[in-house]
């Protein structure tokens, strides 16, 4: 009999991929512990069973040398910095990955933020809340310039949306979609240029020793003090010290980020920032992405393969 572990927490609580997982695999086990379960607690959960569909939780060597029964993992979710993949082809275990399951319900949430942002809309809420009427001066983003970094599926759909608000879409990207360019207008630039250019950047890079503070404080500074910065994809992505100490002084108009560094975050005087907004790691939790997501891991159950870091996954 095949056994089936599920430690992610948002797997674990949705009601139709439990009954979906079940009707294949009557036996499953789900996390319910509202925990992300780590070290000898995630062994523990693991231990005796053959495929796992995992989220947030971290898989390192010893995780992997402790489960020798353990022969396929699939991810809930499209992001897997939290998988040692080299590790995991060493020892032989299978991935269940399907990217872009997610990418609208992000692309959406990075549209909002921009509006958000530039339309003082969180600012404006918490003012009438305390009694005050203000009218905060705001910025449409029709027609501005908005720069994506990095093109996977969710810099791609962000780029297809933006079309409808007449924006000027540039992208930089260590990949070229030169068809994908041409056919939506998009520019591919260098990324110190979309920097400088651009009234809006967002980032959707996955995290990596080449993309870890990739915007330190000194392209920071490359963008204009009226620009507006936004994080959907990797906690990591960006310099956090260096970014409040820009907002606090008026170097740069506006941040949102739904990912951190270290999350939740100690430090909140970023997030309590009048000029930041903060939202919990929530891209991918529209109902519609947890199905898409959760029905993807399901399959990658079955579907799946040995990773080939810089293959499979590709990061995008």
């Amino acid at each position: 009999m095949i056994r089936v572990a599920v430690t992610s927490r948002s797997f674990s609580r949705h009601p139709v991929l439990r009954r979906e997982l079940l009707a294949r695999y009557p036996d499953a086990v789900f996390n319910d512990s509202g925990l992300v379960l780590a070290g000898n607690a995630l062994i523990g959960f693991l231990d005796g069973h053959d495929k796992a569909i995992t989220g947030l939780e971290k898989l390192d060597a010893g995780v992997f040398a402790a489960l020798p029964k353990l022969k396929i993992v699939s991810k809930y979710g499209v992001g897997f910095d939290m998988i040692d993949l080299a590790a995991m082809a060493k020892a032989g275990v299978r991935l269940g990955w399907t990217g872009g399951t997610n990418k609208r319900s992000v692309a959406e949430l990075v549209i909002a933020l921009a509006i958000g942002l530039l339309r003082h809309i969180p600012e404006s809420s918490c003012a009438l809340q305390a009694g005050a009427w203000p009218q905060f001066p705001g910025r449409q983003l029709s027609d501005r310039v908005v720069g994506v970094v990095g093109c996977g599926h969710v810099g791609k759909d962000v780029s297809l949306l933006l079309r409808s608000f007449g924006c000027r879409v540039l992208a930089h990207d260590i990949r070229d979609f030169p068809d994908f360019y041409k056919r939506h207008g998009v520019e591919p630039v260098g990324l110190e240029k979309l920097l400088k250019e651009s009234d809006v950047v967002t980032l959707h890079l996955p995290l990596d020793t080449s993309t870890r503070n990739i915007l330190s404080a000194e392209r920071l500074s490359l963008m204009k003090r009226e620009a507006i910065l936004i994080n959907a994809a990797r906690g990591g992505l960006v310099d956090e010290q260096a970014l409040k100490a820009m907002l606090k002084e008026g170097f740069l108009a506006g941040a949102a980020f739904d990912v951190f560094a270290e999350e939740p975050p100690a430090d909140l005087e970023l997030a309590r920032l009048p000029n930041f907004i903060a939202t919990p790691h929530m891209g991918g939790a529209a109902e519609e992405a947890a199905l898409a997501m959760g029905r993807a891991a399901i399959n990658g159950l079955e579907d799946n393969k040995i990773p080939e870091p810089g293959v499979f996954p590709d990061g995008y």
